[in-house]
């Protein structure tokens, strides 16, 4: 019951902002924090400019932690392997259901991996692509069952939650397309589609997707051990390939703008366990980013 009422509440919420006065003047508002954020805007490398240009006009953006060179990612990935045996499936999950993660004591034992999403780089990338102050909503180790099950992040979808949601992937295994892999529609195809399909939000099933496009031009990201994968779930149509042959095992970063007014996203509890057992170990610098309610 405690979980339901955030959702209730927040669609009540993105109802409400639909309404084209209300709408209006959210857009007016946006744009001036927009405008006023610009020249607090983190300076990137020629390389990082690149990423937040591919997210931008294709709504991914996938490189690898040995591309992104962070003195921490060596170590995320080892401890992600380490911790990879202990989340296991079980008969019902895998008939019934289609994915496990890893509990909030699996995840607190192993910070390095809550903590690489406040990575300065990986922040100042999401930053420049937001247009605004990042709020950071956690971390979670997912292992996605091998049963074909199409359901739940597994349906195509957008992300409703802000304006602009940014979700951060790192494979802990190699994925090919039997194995999971994150499936999307480019920026302007997703346009075309929402359109054709007059989309505005929930979840959509292959054989509806198909009524307007061909399987042919889903984009997969494949990749090996390591691969990042930038994806604006906010702006794309994207889903979890059911993967056939081998279950697939990855960490999902979650972020989006700290603008509270019009945010419809809840912060994880693991989150929230994680700054009452670390909180006085953080810096103010990565307070600001998740202490920001």
């Amino acid at each position: 019951m405690l979980r339901l009422f955030p959702r209730i509440q927040n669609k009540l919420l993105r109802n409400f902002i639909r309404f084209p006065l209300i709408r209006y003047h959210a857009d007016l508002a946006y744009q001036t924090d927009i405008k006023e954020h610009l020249p607090y805007l983190p300076i990137l490398s020629s390389h990082d400019l690149n990423i937040v240009k591919a997210i931008k006009t294709q709504g991914i953006a996938i490189t690898s932690l040995d591309e992104l060179g962070i003195s921490s990612n060596l170590q995320i990935l080892q401890l992600a392997q380490k911790l990879l045996p202990n989340i296991k499936s079980n008969i019902a999950v895998q008939k019934n259901g289609f994915v496990v993660h890893a509990n909030a004591e699996q995840m607190i034992e192993y910070p390095e991996i809550f903590l690489w999403g406040l990575e300065q780089r990986l922040l100042n990338i999401i930053e420049n692509y937001l247009g605004l102050p990042v709020a950071y909503h956690g971390a979670y180790f997912r292992r996605d069952i091998a049963n074909q099950l199409e359901t739940g992040s597994r349906l195509w979808h957008i992300d409703t939650e802000d304006r602009q949601v940014i979700k951060i992937i790192l494979y802990i295994n190699n994925v090919d397309e039997e194995t999971g892999p994150f499936q999307y529609l480019p920026q302007p195809l997703t346009t075309e589609v929402a359109k054709s399909l007059n989309y505005t939000s929930g979840y959509l099933t292959d054989k509806t997707m198909q009524k307007v496009i061909s399987p042919k031009q889903y984009q997969s990201c494949v990749g090996a051990a390591g691969t990042v994968i930038f994806a604006a779930t906010g702006s794309i149509f994207h889903r979890g390939k059911p993967p056939s042959n081998s279950d697939r095992f990855a960490i999902f970063f979650d972020y989006t703008s700290h603008r509270k007014k019009y945010l419809y996203y809840n912060t994880s509890p693991l989150t929230n366990e994680f700054l009452v057992k670390y909180y006085n170990h953080l810096s103010e610098q990565q307070k600001k980013y998740i202490y920001w309610q």
